[in-house]
């Protein structure tokens, strides 16, 4: 098998005038694929599948190597089978069967329902600042809104009487998201105790406010976000995007409909909706396989 990627690789350096790099990575790409392919008993590239070669893909994802690195990987086996096939070395192009790339699509990172509970009791304090950000993670964890959707939150978008927010998500569409007990107590001593003394003569109508008086901006949501969790000790790089999973997530996992999350994230399409589906079903299969007596072979 090795024998035939040195051959690829003189093919593509004095006939296709590829650059060292290129061969490079050829070569380490497609020996590590043997590498793969041998450990599961194949010996010839005339005996690899379609299959074999997604699941080496999927393989690689478990590993959690980065998506773009796994679409160079199939684009060098896809390179590579061309030849072989073109020069009868294999009986047929069994790379040409593989679905496109796109469907090899990131999964959304969430965090645990121990590590939202960590971070939530950050920041701690009574100053301000610090039960303005109280206030802002248990809105974004409890409603699953969009740093952006947070950011451009208005005072008259809550209804306190009924715990709901009414949200402008994108494309300037409007809808309506349940808050919750929690984060609706939060939000009320914020505004009760604490916005009043973040306000400025001319501070908008901003639900959260900077320490200027002024709209909160991605940014400084992003940072206040990152900064807390570090300080709650949660190992993950965390983001306002990965509380918007999390609540997507831990809904699923505690029987919400699918359609129900779909609204209340705000997804014009529900195949966008449908990812947290995989999601659930890798915890689901991590819990069989730690659990069920004959999972492990």
């Amino acid at each position: 098998m090795l024998a035939l990627i040195d051959e690829f690789i003189t093919h593509v350096a004095l006939e296709r005038g590829q650059a060292k790099n290129t061969q490079d990575t050829y070569r380490r790409m497609l020996t590590q694929f043997a590498g793969y392919l041998q450990g599961r008993n194949v010996q010839r590239w005339g005996e690899v599948t379609s299959q074999h070669i997604t699941e080496y893909l999927l393989y690689q994802r478990k590993r959690e190597m980065a998506l773009n690195s796994i679409l160079l990987e199939l684009a060098a086996i896809r390179v590579f089978f061309r030849f072989l096939y073109a020069n009868r070395f294999v009986p047929s192009n069994v790379a040409e069967l593989i679905d496109r790339p796109r469907k090899f699509k990131s999964l959304p990172k969430s965090l645990s329902m121990a590590d939202v509970d960590k971070l939530l009791q950050l920041p701690t304090g009574d100053d301000p600042r610090a039960v303005r950000d109280q206030a802002i993670l248990e809105v974004m964890y409890a409603s699953g809104l969009r740093a952006s959707e947070l950011a451009t939150l208005k005072l008259e978008n809550i209804n306190f009487e009924s715990g709901f927010l009414r949200v402008i998500g994108k494309g300037n569409k409007e809808r309506i998201v349940p808050i919750g007990r929690q984060a609706l107590e939060r939000l009320k001593l914020y505004l009760d105790r604490m916005r009043p003394k973040l306000v400025r003569p001319h501070t908008p109508s901003a639900l959260f406010l900077s320490n200027r008086g002024r709209q909160l901006s991605r940014v400084t949501l992003w940072k206040m976000v990152s900064g807390c969790a570090k300080r709650a000790g949660v190992a993950k790089h965390v983001s306002p995007h990965m509380l918007r999973h999390s609540f997507a997530t831990h809904l699923l996992e505690n029987g919400a409909d699918l359609r129900v999350i779909q609204e209340m994230l705000g997804h014009a399409d529900i195949s966008t909706t449908q990812v947290y589906t995989h999601v659930d079903s890798q915890r689901l299969k991590s819990v069989h396989y730690q659990f069920h007596p004959r999972a492990k072979g």
